[in-house]
């Protein structure tokens, strides 16, 4: 078997590309905060006011509930299909995004599931949810 006899020459490494990339880093940042403090040289004094908030807060989605036995629930206030379709058009009216979560009863019928979400889409209701409890979850 015959050896080896040079050596071979160490990897040597190739710091062009890196230095390359860090040199228009440097160039970027320094650009970037020169625009920055050109900004706040522009002579311009801009209105003050005090401490402002929301003009009024994002209320929580609505939950319509239905029971087993068929019963509709709005935030824990039973009402008919026709109630739930006019209460929910009147609170779509003072917020235009509200949303509504339905929590049907499991051993129930889907058809009043159904109905309580046609209720919601003739209220204008965009945004709806269904509650359902994963196979982890058990009693």
């Amino acid at each position: 078997m015959p050896l080896k006899t040079n050596l071979d020459e160490p990897p040597v490494l190739n710091l062009t590309s890196m230095l390359d990339v860090m040199f228009l880093l440097v160039i970027f940042f320094m650009a970037g905060t020169k625009f920055t403090e050109m900004e706040r040289n522009i002579a311009l004094r801009v209105p003050q006011v005090s401490d402002a908030k929301a003009l009024s807060a994002a209320p929580q989605k609505k939950v319509v509930s239905v029971y087993q036995d068929g019963q509709i629930a709005l935030d824990r206030q039973n009402v008919s299909l026709a109630e739930l379709t006019a209460r929910l058009a009147a609170a779509r009216r003072q917020y235009r995004d509200l949303g509504v979560l339905v929590r049907g009863d499991a051993s129930g019928t889907f058809q009043r599931v159904a109905e309580v979400l046609n209720a919601c889409k003739q209220a204008g209701i965009a945004e709806l949810a269904i509650s359902v409890r994963t196979g982890k979850q058990q009693r």
